[in-house]
């Protein structure tokens, strides 16, 4: 007899079917579904969601997920040789070191670019969108860590554990390499603590502020020492000799504690599924979570072993999610707005670092998070250099200087002589450029990959069935959350309509 898959049996287990299926979903709420939980939906996407019950249309995109990307990686990602360590150690020479740190910047960019085309083009936006989230949840930045492969190994790491259980994933990254370097650990011994770790692990990654105690920190620290990295294969190994193997106690258990001890401890905490429930209500359904629901949610996350298919199902087919309050009240990150406008017009560009490179000026640097709270997304997204990045985006990737196109250049075609770039987009790994050096060099790879890709206006509108909508009723429909500011006028022409659409505020949210 043929066995069902791992995910039936998941959720044929785990999931309480309601006595009565909610009411399919109509084209606005599929939009609503796809844009929270990937990149840019397209008409085609909606549609296949259309006429689905919110219940089977979560399943059916829980059930699509991914543990592994379908973009090949660069091919230094996953060379099987000895870690490639920082040359600028002791004896190493000037050119060494130079020679390094060039690498880990054309590295990086390459990381960026690749990840950023697995957004665009994977069968499961789902899958990197939670990614993505996870990135912005176990924080580490290239900057410190300095190796792109260890970077990369990360992020694989994430996307294994992506939907599967937080337990895992918690105690899969507290071994990650680029983990322990980030958050320091490789210096954490016996005698002389390293408490940032167990600090972060507390405050940022399970329980949240208010729920430990100083001291569990220090005794959780003491825990942890000893978990450290191979330098040669950059692989996690517990150096016994410099643990702590003395009794410990951590929010009131005691004993001859470890690091994994300590995990475990945490994860049986309340405080920690609420904590998550709480952070992911953030993420797909509003700013102010619910506490009534936080706690119903959590209360099912926790008693299912922390499945993350479990806490999301709950949140993509309760009321809230769908409400119409909740519409449009999200502000799309840089990424949402970069990946989601390419896939949504079906621009495929031939070199995706410059829009890797696009979404670092607009504040979301992938493998670079300011610090370890991450990205605060929100609001925080949008400020006036921002602001203005974006819209010079959406404006050069629909200029008006399309062969067949009669519209006058306008102003807004022209990028601004000096839009805000990250330096460590540039100059990761400690090589510094002037500033006027770094924008210079963004504003070329920018030209080249605008350039790369060119929007066939006529051909896009082609893709709205025949019906008795006007063609810029439809485009608002499938573009904007809500009803834009002015309604373009039907009558204008397509690259004018769209370029109306794409600047109005309304596109800038989710």
């Amino acid at each position: 007899m043929r066995s069902l898959p791992l995910f039936a049996l998941l959720f044929a287990a785990t999931l309480v079917a309601p006595a009565r299926a909610s009411a399919p979903l109509s084209y606005e709420d599929a939009r609503h579904l796809l844009n929270r939980t990937g990149f840019g939906a397209t008409d085609a996407e909606i549609w296949r969601f259309t006429g689905v019950s919110r219940e089977d249309a979560a399943l059916k995109l829980l059930g699509a997920t991914r543990q592994r990307a379908a973009t090949s990686p660069p091919p230094w990602a996953t060379d099987p040789g000895p870690l490639r360590y920082p040359r600028g150690g002791a004896g190493a020479s000037e050119a060494a070191r130079k020679q390094f740190q060039q690498e880990q910047i054309r590295e990086g960019l390459q990381l960026r670019g690749w990840w950023l085309n697995e957004m665009l083009t994977t069968p499961s936006p789902l899958t990197e969108h939670m990614t993505l989230f996870w990135h912005n949840h176990f924080v580490s930045s290239q900057q410190k860590v300095k190796l792109s492969e260890l970077m990369y190994r990360q992020n694989v790491t994430l996307r294994v554990n992506a939907l599967g259980h937080f337990g895992d994933l918690l105690h899969a990254i507290a071994r990650d390499p680029a983990m322990v370097i980030y958050l320091d650990n490789a210096q954490n011994r016996k005698g002389t603590p390293n408490e940032n770790f167990a600090r972060e692990v507390m405050e940022l990654f399970t329980l949240g502020e208010g729920n430990y105690r100083e001291q569990d920190i220090k005794e959780a620290a003491r825990a942890f020492t000893g978990w450290s990295i191979d330098r040669d294969s950059g692989t996690f190994v517990f150096r016994r000799f410099v643990h702590d193997d003395g009794t410990k106690t951590v929010l009131g258990r005691s004993g001859n504690l470890d690091g994994d001890d300590v995990l475990d401890i945490l994860l049986a905490q309340r405080a920690t599924a609420e904590f998550i429930t709480r952070k992911l209500w953030r993420e797909f359904v509003s700013p102010d979570p619910d506490p009534a629901e936080v706690t119903r949610i959590a209360n099912r996350f926790r008693s299912t072993r922390y499945d993350i298919k479990v806490v999301l199902y709950e949140l993509l087919t309760c009321d809230a999610f769908y409400a119409k309050e909740n519409r449009g009240v999200l502000v799309k990150s840089p990424l949402d707005l970069v990946v989601g406008t390419l896939k949504q017009f079906d621009l495929k560009p031939t070199e995706p670092i410059p829009f890797a490179v696009a979404a670092a000026a607009m504040g979301q640097n992938l493998f670079s998070p300011p610090n370890v709270k991450g990205w605060p997304g929100g609001e925080a997204w949008i400020n006036s250099s921002t602001l203005l990045a974006r819209k010079q985006f959406l404006a050069r990737l629909f200029r008006a200087d399309d062969p067949g196109s009669r519209m006058a250049p306008t102003p807004e075609d022209a990028m601004p002589p000096m839009l805000p770039m990250p330096k460590q987009v540039i100059a990761a790994g400690g090589v510094q450029e002037s500033d006027a050096e770094r924008q210079i060099r963004f504003m070329r790879a920018m030209d080249r990959g605008l350039k790369s890709v060119q929007f066939e206006s006529d051909t896009w509108f082609a893709q709205f069935k025949a019906t008795d909508t006007p063609r810029s009723a439809a485009a608002t429909r499938l573009l904007l959350a809500y009803a834009p500011q002015s309604a373009p006028d039907p009558a204008s022409e397509p690259l004018a309509m769209v370029r109306h659409i794409v600047l109005d505020a309304a596109y800038q949210l989710k």
